[in-house]
């Protein structure tokens, strides 16, 4: 895995590297340069605390980039799934997607400290998730992107909204598209985005359904190659067991790169929402195909759809606030 110094000399490479789009125009009152007078260390502190946490646990990068995705899902990009249930907020936390499988809270809050003891009152927890899922990225060999910034912290969470608009990992494949399309977000994007599975885990409760029961009559989804299915059974029982992990990507599950599409043209997709971009869209095979066979044009389109997907509805001027903790509203 790269260390922080390699991270850093990627970075630095910002304004170089086409895939960072330092030319685009981001809209709206986001900007990569927000905290420059205001907190110009904000960065430095997110990339030091993220790669000392991957450092210690490789998963952590996957967890952390699930943590944006998640949030930005419900709301928009506002750190609402990062309160704890208090008062009138019931967290979403508790939703099914999150519920024993969203981690990495206790990063976050360990950047949010760093942070409020040198700019006091700055930085958003929002923007925290998505310059950690840029630097997650970045340390598992990934790309890097200029993150707009400037985005404040909601008050208010939506269990509904958490359990309602993230796709599900047994959902259609037109069930996820239409619960991108209301972000805003195509199928280039769905594409794209999902080939953060490319790092990371799944539960077996996620994949279960795949391996006995796909369609309600008591048998296995056909379309998940043989051997493989064979080997994941014996890792993930019919009952019980429903935390043991897999990871969702065989040949490099520690690496961000393009094995994941790799492996969904060989049938080989862990959860049925990723196998379904192979098997039942002909666009969504395309893609599949051409980032299959082309990694570099995966890591731009990748980069293009973070900063997209970190753009969905922040909260910015007067609205929101600027918590101080991140788990909990301003009194």
């Amino acid at each position: 895995m790269a260390g922080l110094s390699s991270s850093l000399c990627v970075l630095s490479l910002l304004c170089v590297l086409p895939l960072c789009l330092c030319d685009q125009s981001y809209g709206g009152k986001l900007n990569p340069g927000f905290y420059a007078h205001s907190c110009p260390q904000a960065g430095e502190i997110v990339r030091s605390v993220v790669a000392q946490a991957v450092a210690r646990e490789t998963r952590m990068a996957a967890s952390l980039m699930r943590l944006h995705f998640h949030d930005c899902f419900v709301q928009g990009c506002d750190g609402s799934l990062l309160l704890d249930s208090s008062g009138r907020i019931v967290s979403e936390k508790s939703s099914n997607p999150n519920s024993k499988s969203a981690r990495g809270f206790e990063v976050v809050d360990q950047i949010k400290a760093q942070l409020e003891k040198q700019c006091p009152g700055t930085v958003s927890c929002a923007d925290i998730l998505t310059l950690a899922a840029r630097d997650s990225s970045v340390l598992t060999g990934g790309p890097s992107w200029m993150v707009p910034l400037g985005r404040r912290d909601s008050r208010s969470a939506s269990l509904s909204g958490s359990n309602n608009n993230i796709p599900a990992p047994n959902n259609t494949f037109q069930t996820i598209l239409s619960k991108f399309n209301r972000q805003g977000l195509d199928v280039t994007d769905l594409v794209a985005l999902s080939g953060s599975h490319t790092i990371g885990f799944s539960r077996c409760t996620s994949f279960r359904q795949r391996l006995y029961n796909q369609s309600g009559n008591g048998r296995p989804d056909m379309t998940l190659e043989q051997s493989f299915a064979a080997n994941l059974r014996q890792r993930c029982p019919r009952s019980g067991g429903d935390q043991i992990l897999s990871v969702l990507d065989k040949v490099s599950p520690a690496k961000f790169d393009n094995s994941y599409f790799k492996n969904l043209m060989e049938n080989m997709g862990l959860l049925n929402s990723d196998q379904v971009l192979f098997s039942s869209n002909d666009k969504s095979r395309d893609l599949v195909k051409k980032y299959a066979e082309d990694q570099g044009e995966f890591f731009e389109q990748f980069a293009e759809s973070m900063i997209k997907m970190g753009n969905i509805s922040p909260l910015t001027g007067s609205s929101g606030e600027i918590r101080k903790n991140c788990r909990k509203i301003n009194s």
